[in-house]
């Protein structure tokens, strides 16, 4: 079984990358891919975890975008970690300062709080604050109230196209997938996927938590015409999404084989580094 979308407390998940590789093993999974927010810091410890469990390691992360003016998320799959350090380096501080204001914003509002202090802070961070200050009863409540887009205290990504995104992402060597693509706020599907394609898309998620059986074949359909591969995964992030379960799709790995080819990912030596 397969799993191409996942999340640890590298970024807003609540398993370290080794207690993820665990849960995985666990659940029938024989493919992991790790995906946080704008940062790869947990490769290295799933790695070595996956080598002990007997996994392969898809390593990638989830790209923070813009589209249209709302949020748009990029997969990108086996990008070189060399190549891509400095882009998510600043990706990163743009996420801090993101972060940053909008806890300013709250304190405006009259709902102080603390800065998250974790690596790679975002929005379910402060919902969880406001929900340990007492500001509400649930994190989904922040969200309506607060942080949500359009909301007082949101504070839009830094300006980073949808297309620059995935500019960067094949810069890298990496495969980009277009994420959860059924949530995107900000425009019909079929008219932004061929803006994508022309900036170098390369996949589409087809297969998600919160894709119904009918949207993925819709996609499905919608894809072919531009040669894109089709991935998927539950969107994990422990007991920060509930009602969400690692290998809850059921997704078979020859979803893998089209996705190392794009990536010319032949094997892994014995030290699980990828040998393209």
């Amino acid at each position: 079984m397969l799993e191409l979308h996942c999340h640890t407390t590298c970024s807003d998940g609540t398993l370290t990358p080794s207690e993820l590789v665990r849960a995985a093993a666990r659940a029938g999974i024989r493919a992991l891919a790790l995906t946080d927010h704008d940062t790869i810091a947990g490769w290295d410890e799933a790695r070595d975890a996956c080598t002990q469990h007997g996994l392969e390691l898809v390593p990638g992360l989830e790209l923070s975008t813009s589209h249209n003016g709302f949020s748009l998320h990029i997969l990108g799959f086996y990008p070189d970690p060399k190549r891509i350090e400095a882009f998510l380096a600043e990706r990163h501080a743009a996420r801090v300062r993101r972060a940053r204001h909008m806890v300013e914003r709250l304190g405006e509002l009259g709902y102080p709080i603390a800065m998250p202090d974790v690596p790679t802070p975002g929005r379910p961070h402060i919902a969880k604050a406001l929900c340990e200050a007492g500001y509400v009863r649930h994190e989904q409540e922040a969200f309506e109230r607060w942080l949500g887009e359009g909301r007082p205290a949101y504070v839009p990504y830094e300006r980073l196209s949808s297309e620059d995104g995935i500019r960067a992402l094949r810069a890298s060597g990496a495969v980009p997938v277009w994420a959860h693509p059924m949530l995107f706020r900000g425009g019909n599907v079929e008219q932004v996927l061929p803006v994508l394609v022309e900036a170098g898309l390369q996949g589409v998620e087809v297969y998600h938590c919160e894709h119904s059986p009918r949207q993925s074949a819709r996609l499905l359909k919608m894809i072919e015409p531009y040669g894109l591969i089709a991935t998927g995964g539950s969107d994990f992030h422990g007991t920060n999404k509930d009602g969400v379960e690692l290998n809850m799709l059921r997704l078979p790995l020859t979803l893998l084989g089209p996705l190392k080819h794009l990536a010319n990912v032949d094997r892994m030596d014995t030290t699980g580094v990828l040998v393209k």
